[in-house]
């Protein structure tokens, strides 16, 4: 059975965040040949609905206004049901980002269904959507499906392939006049605390430093094998409560949950903690001068030594790859 299935646009900085694409690869799965709807919410996004299309979007919905203009949960939770009265879908899907952790649980209340959280996959059983999804920490997985009622699921970043862009394609696009009153919250102004210019939850390369970088001088090697890679930063727990860096670079169970094709884990002790933010990346190099240390049971590759004096050759060997190639 065919479905019709609403995808919600997360935008940052004036676009699309990858992982909403991610969410219509995704969609496209459930809806099992059926239609997928992206939903564009803001106060002026409807720039952005080509692009949501080129992505596999059979149409797209514009609701804007001016209480959409930033994130609340109030207004985005209102204007989401509102389409959804509209468009009657047999499913939502959002990125599982703070956005989609915030509201996806309050859409999935209020519409009476379960929600699949943190998706890593989503595969065909017939006419059943399977999702599977992190336990324990990441320790083991699980797959469930929705049997009756509405599907709604929030889906990783960078974990569900988008599908191939076709830059030639339009828009059937429609508005909805949305209706957003009696907010709790309103957002009077933000402010953004510089972390580079690589969304660290979607990086494909992130360098993580932990205790044993020691201070936050020691964090500049690191952001320098970053920018060489086209990476992020990121830190674990301990890093971030030494001061080192901020907490927006947090990597672990009360942290940033990401899964780069490769991750650098340097001067990080591996604690329980931060493997479950970073255990499933594709590939781990570990540098550490503890051999005993528990990251390298986790890294598919390992190097025991003073990072200060190898990290400074590792960059440089790679900086000279990239140029001879």
């Amino acid at each position: 059975m065919t479905k019709k299935v609403l995808v919600i646009g997360e935008v940052r900085d004036g676009e699309l965040r990858n992982v909403s694409f991610e969410a219509i690869a995704a969609g496209k799965t459930v809806a099992n040949g059926g239609e997928v709807v992206g939903v564009l919410l803001g106060d002026n996004v409807s720039g952005l609905t080509d692009v949501f299309a080129q992505y596999g979007a059979d149409r797209v919905i514009v609701a804007e206004h001016p209480d959409l203009k930033t994130y609340t949960t109030d207004a985005y939770q209102q204007a989401i049901l509102q389409v959804f009265d509209i468009e009657n879908p047999d499913g939502v899907i959002l990125g599982h980002t703070a956005m989609g952790k915030d509201v996806g649980p309050r859409l999935a209340m209020k519409l009476q269904a379960g929600l699949m959280s943190d998706a890593v996959s989503v595969e065909l059983d017939g006419d059943d959507a399977i999702f599977t999804r992190p336990i324990y920490s990441g320790k083991a997985f699980e797959k469930k499906k929705v049997k009756e009622g509405i599907v709604c699921a929030t889906i990783r970043p960078n974990n569900i392939a988008a599908l191939e862009q076709d830059p030639t394609k339009k828009a059937d696009v429609s508005t909805v006049a949305v209706d957003i009153k009696d907010l709790r919250t309103v957002i009077k102004d933000v402010v953004q605390k510089a972390t580079g210019g690589v969304d660290l939850s979607e990086a494909n390369v992130i360098v993580a430093g932990g205790r044993g970088v020691k201070s936050k001088e020691g964090f500049q090697p690191l952001q320098e094998l970053a920018d060489l890679l086209g990476g992020a930063v990121g830190a674990s727990r301990g890093a971030c409560d030494a001061d080192y860096c901020d907490y927006g670079l947090q990597i672990g169970q009360t942290g940033k949950v990401v899964t780069p094709d490769l991750y650098f884990a340097i001067g990080i002790s591996g604690a329980i903690q931060h493997l479950a933010g970073m255990s499933n990346s594709k590939v781990i190099v570990a540098i550490n001068k503890d051999p005993e240390a528990p990251i390298f049971e986790v890294a598919d590759y390992g190097i025991v030594g003073d990072l200060f004096e190898i990290l400074p050759i590792l960059t440089e060997e790679l900086r000279n790859l990239l140029v001879s190639n």
